[in-house]
């Protein structure tokens, strides 16, 4: 385990560090612009009395003789409560009350962090209540929208509070546990981010900290609570009463975020019954509705407004009749709209794996997922994804399989599917599955990936994988190859191969091994 701290160490480090200096040039520079347009800054009391640090932006002219919609957002992981004083002040001059909160356990908010537990949620309905009490807010016209950890407290939030009629949900997650324990694996460095943030910035609780603490530790006897206390933090969990509400649900997500990835978010998406819209853009967590908070022009931020202006105002602005998935490549960047996400990887195409291979864990071979945050930033703005000479991965530490050249350009789109056979000689294991897109020379750019991990399995006893890579929009260039590769150490996870370890991959006659493709519709 030594690794694994030193990894959650380094990493941490760097999170608060860009955390900290996010934090103060978001934050300062709209707080600056907003003190000369009448920005109240107030104390509410929310869930057992706990202090949250809190603003309010209201209407130019409002006199208290006419009620305004109301939005409330509640801040990010880790940022102070003027976060979103940029945006609050546009939607006060476009006609909204904005109350804008910092969260429990952070900077000047009182309390400790619960990762949106109970207490979070209950306090999204306490600041509702003091907004219609001391604000011109209208009861029947009420929002709520964040960013990331805002994004999940309002999803949450709209499950029990039936007086919340619209969210706007960015960079937010459905599912906990999948977004950070996905196939059963520990993300360390997405998880070794909020920790150390929330160290700096706030003030665990002691249920949290011990949640981290047995989360790093890789406590098998703890794996039951840790996902319980996942589901119950999770909006999917309560999706039932999210629809018996009915608040209008638009969701805005990356497709590199590597702390809340993108198919948790597509997957909710579809089990939801009410009004709903659906983005995914090139970027990582938080990335894509970044400038926004700056003020300047912002697609996110931009159908934010108009999503609530339909479903808040009334206003026939359109927005219910596009087509409610919209998409951004992360090879075109032009946008593509489907009526649902099903319809988003219509087409499918099978590469086979064929053959016998075995290969040696407890070494990277080089094929990795990049580092968190900073990869996907440079696919995002530069198209410049995790890349891996897919000819000199060593075979003894990853396994490979290339489809042929594709005479034609291939948009990959949704969520690549990997079946497998496996055969284990410990109990327990490990492997991380990539999608490369391979060029003439050999080069690979990365395209998906995803980890996988079982215990107590029988050693040498073969047994099937059936994997979901995180989904994506991307475009192979004619003349190009794609290729599966497999290894058992990448450093955005926590492995669990025991030393000595050897996993051979088989395609049996009735049961064969192939990666399923999704591309979109020609």
């Amino acid at each position: 385990m030594a690794h694994h701290r030193k990894a959650l160490r380094t990493t941490a480090v760097g999170a608060v560090s860009a955390t900290l200096v996010a934090g103060s040039v978001l934050g300062l520079a709209p707080a600056a612009q907003g003190a000369t347009n009448g920005v109240r800054f107030v104390d509410i009391t929310g869930d057992g009395g706990t202090k949250l640090a809190a603003n309010v932006v209201t209407p130019a002219g409002a006199d208290g003789s006419r009620s305004y919609p109301l939005l409330v957002m509640p801040t990010s992981w880790g940022f102070p409560q003027v976060q979103y004083l940029a945006q609050a002040e546009k939607l006060a001059n476009s006609g909204y009350v904005v109350v804008s909160y910092n969260v429990r356990g952070f900077w000047q908010s009182g309390g400790g962090i619960e990762v949106a537990g109970p207490p979070d949620v209950a306090d999204a309905s306490r600041v509702i209540d003091w907004a219609l009490a001391n604000t011109p807010s209208d009861a029947g016209h009420i929002g709520m929208a964040g960013v990331s950890y805002g994004a999940g407290i309002s999803l949450l939030a709209a499950a029990h509070d039936k007086r919340i009629k619209a969210v706007a949900s960015l960079s937010g997650w459905a599912d906990l546990i999948d977004s950070i324990y996905s196939g059963r694996t520990e993300h360390v460095q997405a998880t070794a981010l909020l920790d150390g943030v929330g160290l700096v910035t706030g003030r665990p609780s002691a249920e949290t900290s011990q949640v981290f603490k047995d989360f790093f530790a890789s406590d098998l006897s703890k794996e039951q609570e840790l996902i319980d206390w996942g589901k119950e933090r999770s909006p999917a969990t309560y999706v039932d009463q999210i629809n018996r509400n009915g608040a209008a649900i638009m969701l805005a997500n990356a497709w590199g975020d590597t702390i809340f990835p993108p198919s948790q978010i597509a997957e909710f998406y579809g089990t939801l019954s009410g009004p709903k819209r659906l983005e995914l853009r090139p970027g990582d967590h938080a990335t894509a509705e970044l400038t926004g908070l700056f003020g300047l022009p912002n697609d996110v931020w931009t159908d934010t407004e108009r999503w609530f202006d339909h479903y808040l105002k009334g206003e026939d602005n359109g927005i219910d009749r596009e087509q409610p998935v919209e998409l951004k490549s992360r090879s075109t960047g032009g946008y593509e709209g489907y009526p649902d996400w099903k319809s988003v990887g219509a087409t499918r195409k099978k590469i086979d794996l064929a053959g016998t291979t075995t290969l040696h864990t407890n070494v990277d071979s080089g094929a990795d997922g990049g580092i968190v945050f900073l990869s996907s930033i440079l696919d995002q703005v530069a198209q410049m994804p995790p890349v891996a000479a897919i000819p000199l991965l060593p075979r003894r530490w990853a396994a490979v399989w290339q489809s042929g050249k594709y005479p034609n350009a291939q948009q990959v789109r949704g969520t690549v599917k990997l079946h497998t056979t496996v055969t284990d000689t410990k109990e327990s294991g490990t492997l991380v599955a990539y999608l490369y897109d391979v060029g003439p020379l050999g080069l690979g750019k990365l395209v998906g990936n995803a980890p996988y991990t079982w215990h107590g399995r029988t050693p040498g006893k073969p047994f099937g994988v059936d994997l979901e890579l995180f989904s994506t929009a991307y475009d192979v260039p004619a003349g190009h190859r794609l290729a599966l590769v497999v290894d058992t150490v990448d450093p955005l996870y926590i492995e669990h191969n025991p030393s000595g370890a050897q996993l051979t991959f088989s395609s049996p006659a009735n049961d064969p091994s192939y990666v399923s493709i999704p591309l979109r519709e020609q």
